[in-house]
């Protein structure tokens, strides 16, 4: 079965997807939300492909590998926006999309 062939892939989407939505939620609470705008719309975009690919992935979409790829120039944009701020909801998004982006890369050349 499809998804099993890319649990993998699926597990760091899933989990990219969430710890987007947590950063986003976080830099909502954050003392300067203005300088945190690019990081939340990014975020934003990220948990959306994410669960946009999983559920493709989960599918077996002949169109998998093609959104895989674009998801990982999205996670890659967030990853490099979330590393730029100390806040700690943001290092680990940044991990997450790290993780996400290289797993998604790996699926879309396979």
């Amino acid at each position: 079965m499809a998804h099993e062939q890319f649990k993998t892939c699926i597990d760091a989407c899933n989990a990219c997807a969430d710890a987007c939505d947590h950063c986003s939620t976080a830099c909502l609470q954050e003392d300067d939300v203005k300088m945190m705008g690019r990081c939340i719309a990014l975020d934003i975009d990220c948990a959306a492909i994410c669960r946009l690919a999983a559920g493709y992935m989960a599918r077996g979409s002949e169109f998998s590998a093609a959104l895989c790829g674009f998801c990982a120039q999205v996670c890659e944009a967030c990853g490099q926006e979330c590393a730029r701020h100390q806040h700690d909801h943001c290092q680990a998004c940044a991990q997450a999309c790290r993780q996400c982006a290289e797993a998604c890369r790996s699926m879309a050349a396979s």
